[in-house]
């Protein structure tokens, strides 16, 4: 099997408080027992795009099991590179790939410079097909963006979503190696199917951000009380994924049912 951690929505904005929840779920992570194949952070790094925000994420997403980043909507490209991954300087789309395993984990960037909704742009749909033209028939394939393409029941990231679904829509429902689709952004761990496929939304470290049900615009958007939680997506040799969201108590472990 393989097995993928994914963080997201970290918003490290030089305070104490986003840096540590991160590091706690970096030290949980580090210390499981079977330890994941890479751990993908799906967006949001920073909270404002700051480059001394950028250093900070990159001393505390330093681990010695593979970290791949994408940017989201609070991040800003040129600072991701140059900060982040010691790239030069750019304001194009941030698309990578990497293979973990004989998986082949596609990295898109849905941003839009200066909006909050996400899009994918014709110049990473093109990357995209290179990158599948590329993987071999039996590899299994996990897309991975921070935008998530369907409707959440959010009242405030439904506004905020990933603009043209149906684009990404049609690449997934005729590559069967596609074994699911991950994002982040909306601040809440959430299971759905998108064109036929499992579309699995990470939690944040930093907050969760409530449902329809639960919450009524202005007020009441964010709840910081919740202890940081991660996505771990297994792959198994069925090519089928398996996700469990975990919290990760700040307090750590806690073996003996308290009275």
């Amino acid at each position: 099997m393989i097995l993928v951690a994914q963080v997201s929505d970290t918003h490290f904005d030089l305070g104490t408080r986003n840096g540590e929840r991160a590091e706690r779920v970096m030290a949980y992570l580090a210390d499981l027992r079977r330890r994941p194949d890479a751990i993908l952070v799906t967006g949001d790094i920073t909270d404002s795009g700051k480059p001394e925000q950028y250093a900070e994420a990159r001393v505390a997403l330093d681990a010695d099991i593979p970290v791949y980043a994408l940017p989201g909507n609070h991040d800003d490209r040129a600072a991701f590179r140059t900060d982040l991954l010691g790239e030069s300087a750019s304001t194009a789309p941030i698309n990578h790939a990497h293979r973990v395993g004989n998986l082949t984990v596609a990295l898109l960037d849905s941003t839009i410079p200066g909006e909050p909704g996400g899009r994918l742009t014709e110049e990473t749909y093109d990357w995209l097909r290179g990158i599948l033209a590329a993987t071999p028939a039996d590899a299994p394939i996990l897309l991975a963006l921070h935008h998530p393409p369907a409707h959440l029941f959010s009242p405030v990231i439904d506004e905020i979503s990933l603009a043209e679904p149906e684009k990404l829509a049609e690449v997934v429902t005729t590559d069967e190696r596609i074994v699911g689709v991950i994002t982040g952004h909306a601040h809440s761990a959430a299971a759905t199917t998108f064109a036929g496929r499992p579309l699995l939304i990470a939690p944040s470290t930093a907050s969760v951000l409530g449902a329809e049900w639960e919450l009524e615009l202005p007020d009441q958007v964010m709840d910081y009380a919740p202890d940081p939680a991660v996505a771990l997506h297994v792959i198994d040799e069925n090519h089928r994924i398996t996700t469990h969201f975990r919290s990760v108590a700040m307090d750590g472990w806690i073996s003996v049912r308290p009275n």
